[in-house]
């Protein structure tokens, strides 16, 4: 996703980020890997071939895992530039599954200007497959993220993060203890080598933003035209642990886009509420009241706890298009009788999901307090700042109880590199806030331009439905196109 004209490298790196692009495994650089391409099972257009890695690359020749990746090949050969990498979200997002959906809008956008690439990151996906063994009820999403009981006791979280810990320490092996956003880098970067390709240009979002990012730093003379969508803080002491307590805040800034929809006279008579400023009061009355008297849901017999409602609402909130949905499962809450409404969450994650975003989590970053009173205080001061998410973002994970501490430190994003980075960002993004996306924008400082659009949502270049902001990315892959920092209005 994303053709472009290239804007001239500076021909000076400091001496960290030569540093770091020396730290290239000297094997990989020697002996390029081979990808035996094929059809795709799905006979879509797509290619489809398996990359070995080594689970350690201090030790090249040791054990390996399998990276499943994909290709959708240009069909303007004559208006071909290069290779173009979607960078997925998660910790454990599927590459491959996302150029299944969007490959073919995004090589007509740019006019079949890349072969679009992408790969399943270790651990998860058609790739080798992390398994910590968790326990079913503790995957569960609305079990697996932080939420404190009702009147804001921790300790079933804290219980529940120890079990997940002590599950990825038994049963995770050398796989789950390779997991990190340093290796994913390493990973794209012999990807990169495989496509015989000296540069590749990317379109990253959520967490493939951090990669992305991570991968301007260390291989910066690797890069071309680089798109990062939906940022976050990359400063070392604040990426992971960082990121879930920006949820807070991103939810506060999000909430009245749902608010002022639900409250549309256009809803006729399935609006929640008269008046926008009515329906958080709504929401949060209805929390506390299934804290107290849960419900249950008719095709599952799963209840519908205050906490659930809150974590649909968190996830609805990245886009528009999860507004009915939401606002469906308000109205049948606040009425009587069964939940005829579809349970929301029917599955838990799986075991490659759980294990990947959590072993990423727990080997990036060593900074994770491991204090159960001082987590007790946070969660408490959170839930009364944000009511909306009640304390989850401020909540204890298993990190906290890791077995094997990180073996390398964040890395430190700087202006050192080309200035080749776009960067694109919702104003009121739930997951992602546009506070974190200005930390990234600094970090990167003359390497990057951001386009600023006045929305909402998690996720803007071609899935907000904002013109400008999608030609200004398109521009920058096709053209090169790069202006100052620019601000888009809504629509």
């Amino acid at each position: 996703m994303r053709p472009m004209t290239r804007k001239a490298l500076l021909t000076t790196l400091s001496a960290t980020a030569l540093a770091a692009t020396l730290t290239a495994p000297a094997h990989a650089a020697a002996q390029a890997p081979q990808l035996a391409w094929q059809p795709c099972a799905e006979k879509d257009g797509r290619e489809c071939a398996t990359l070995q890695v080594p689970l350690d690359y201090s030790d090249p020749d040791g054990p390996t895992a399998d990276i499943a990746v994909s290709r959708l090949r240009s069909d303007h050969p004559q208006a071909r530039r290069g290779t173009l990498l979607l960078i997925p979200g998660g910790p454990g997002g599927s590459g491959r599954a996302w150029l299944a959906g969007t490959g073919k809008r995004l090589r007509t956008e740019t006019g079949g200007a890349y072969d679009i690439v992408s790969l399943d990151p270790r651990g998860t996906g058609d790739s080798t497959q992390a398994d910590c063994g968790i326990p079913e009820d503790d995957r569960r999403l609305v079990d697996f993220r932080p939420w404190p009981g009702s009147d804001g006791d921790i300790s079933a979280t804290v219980a529940r993060a120890r079990r997940i810990a002590d599950a990825c320490a038994r049963n995770g092996g050398a796989l789950v203890r390779s997991l990190s956003t340093a290796n994913e880098v390493r990973d794209i970067d012999r990807f990169r080598q495989a496509l015989g390709e000296e540069k590749l240009s990317a379109w990253g979002v959520s967490y493939g933003t951090y990669v992305g990012a991570v991968y301007a730093q260390k291989y910066p003379r690797h890069t071309d035209r680089w798109v990062l969508d939906s940022s976050g803080d990359p400063d070392p002491e604040r990426v992971e642990r960082g990121w879930l307590a920006n949820m807070s805040r991103g939810a506060d800034d999000r909430f009245p886009d749902f608010a002022a929809w639900a409250s549309d006279p256009a809803r006729g008579a399935d609006r929640l509420a008269a008046k926008a400023a009515d329906v958080r009061p709504m929401f949060l009355a209805l929390a506390a009241e299934l804290d107290r008297t849960p419900r249950k849901f008719a095709d599952t017999g799963h209840e519908l706890t205050g906490n659930l409602l809150r974590q649909v609402m968190q996830n609805s909130l990245y886009s528009d298009a999860a507004f009915p949905k939401l606002a469906d499962l308000i109205r049948a809450a606040r009425g009587t009788g069964p939940l005829t409404v579809p349970d929301p969450m029917p599955k838990p994650l799986s075991q490659a999901d759980a294990a990947v975003a959590t072993g990423v989590l727990c080997n990036d970053v060593a900074n994770w307090p491991r204090s159960v009173a001082a987590y007790t205080r946070a969660v408490a001061a959170d839930r009364a700042r944000h009511p909306l998410t009640a304390g989850m973002p401020a909540g204890i994970t298993p990190c906290s109880f890791w077995k094997t501490p990180p073996t390398e430190k964040p890395t430190r994003i700087t202006p050192d590199g080309p200035s080749n980075v776009l960067m694109i960002q919702n104003l009121r993004d739930p997951a992602t806030p546009y506070a974190g996306a200005l930390k990234m924008r600094a970090a990167f400082g003359g390497r990057a331009r951001m386009v600023t659009v006045d929305g909402g949502g998690h996720g803007v270049y071609l899935d907000g439905g904002n013109a400008c902001g999608d030609a200004a990315v398109t521009r920058f892959l096709v053209r090169g196109d790069r202006a100052g920092d620019v601000v888009c209005a809504a629509g």
